[in-house]
């Protein structure tokens, strides 16, 4: 019989609030956790120290289960010719600004160390995307007291997970907003939607599954329960939310997007990812083929990102958002929890 993991974890709606790294804030997985879901941080471009700091905030406001993410990825040794024509090509986009690109003092965070630093943290749930952890790995952060989540984008990555020993597989659809998980195939062939994903993973695993991708209300959570998945995982839903760290610009943004305003690009990070079409999406698109892979990508945009922030340009920033953000609801978590589980019931909840 396959566990029920929110029993486990005690949470009053099966709700999870993506982790979404960048965006979301100790505030805002503390209010979720708080209102009875499962409240999460996205650490993936987080220190060490600042993940510990981060999960000290959320303990710091409520007493409940949270969960922390991380990419897993290894430290990137960019040619540098690749660099310097990933520079080239973004100079026109930083002279709008007054400034030039560089290349940044480091790629990406030491998956290794922050690793270690999960583990310190013991959050209730560990997941992880863009890649798998070995079996040892997984067994380390259950030993510490972690329910280990592994991000599957096709049914072949949610048994590798399985395989691996995780506790649960967040089956991630093509509907989701930001970086797709995908990493055992590419990018393309594995943009399975959310229905099909949710149910072909339910009918093969062992594990509870997780759904995610376009689930925005309480009706979302029930169908995706009546296909079997034990809980959701929201990500936009929550992106909207005051208590998220997202710039006024984005907020703008969301607000007035529409499903068909998405587009999967790597253009901005080097990864494949769903946000809304924007004039950095246009204006790399044409060299989309050539430009380096993620972490390398996301680096060499990142100051230009935090300029157009700061300059309130939302044409030049990462807007990433999944299909369902027309139905987004700017509402304090709390009161969009409430809402969610008075729909949920209504729905029908399992």
């Amino acid at each position: 019989m396959t566990r029920d993991v929110m029993q486990e974890l005690d949470l009053q709606l099966p709700v999870v609030q993506g982790p979404m790294t960048g965006s979301d804030s100790p505030a805002l997985a503390a209010a979720v956790s708080a209102g009875g879901g499962l409240g999460s941080l996205g650490c993936g471009m987080r220190s060490p120290q600042a993940m510990a700091e981060a999960a000290a905030a959320v303990r710091a406001q409520t007493g409940r289960p949270f969960a922390m993410n991380l990419f897993v990825q290894a430290t990137p040794a960019p040619d540098a010719a690749t660099v310097q024509q990933a520079l080239q090509r973004l100079a026109p986009l930083y002279a709008r600004f007054g400034a030039e690109p560089a290349v940044p003092s480091q790629w990406c965070e030491d998956f290794t160390q922050q690793l270690d630093a999960l583990a310190a943290c013991r959050p209730a749930v560990a997941s992880f995307t863009f890649g798998i952890l070995n079996a040892a790995q997984v067994q380390r952060l259950q030993a510490a007291g972690s329910q280990v989540w592994g991000t599957a984008t096709t049914v072949a990555e949610a048994l590798a997970w399985q395989a691996v020993g995780a506790d649960a597989v967040i089956a991630s659809g093509s509907e989701a907003g930001g970086h797709r998980g995908t990493f055992l195939a590419d990018y393309a062939s594995s943009m399975v939607s959310t229905l099909p994903l949710v149910r072909d993973c339910v009918r093969q695993l062992q594990v509870p599954v997780i759904a995610a991708g376009g689930i925005m209300d309480g009706a979302g959570i029930a169908a995706a329960q009546a296909l079997g998945a034990q809980a959701v995982q929201m990500g936009t839903a929550f992106l909207v939310c005051p208590e998220s760290a997202i710039n006024a610009a984005y907020r703008a943004a969301l607000a007035a997007a529409q499903a068909t305003d998405t587009v999967t690009t790597r253009t901005i990070s080097g990864r494949p990812a769903r946000g809304i079409r924007n004039a950095m999406i246009d204006a790399l698109e044409a060299d989309e083929a050539a430009i380096p892979p993620y972490p390398v990508q996301n680096a060499l945009t990142g100051a230009l990102r935090k300029l157009a922030g700061a300059a309130g340009d939302a044409q030049y920033l990462s807007l990433w958002a999944g299909q369902g953000v027309a139905q987004a609801r700017a509402l304090p978590a709390a009161q969009l929890l409430h809402q969610l589980k008075q729909e949920w019931q209504a729905a029908g909840a399992q």
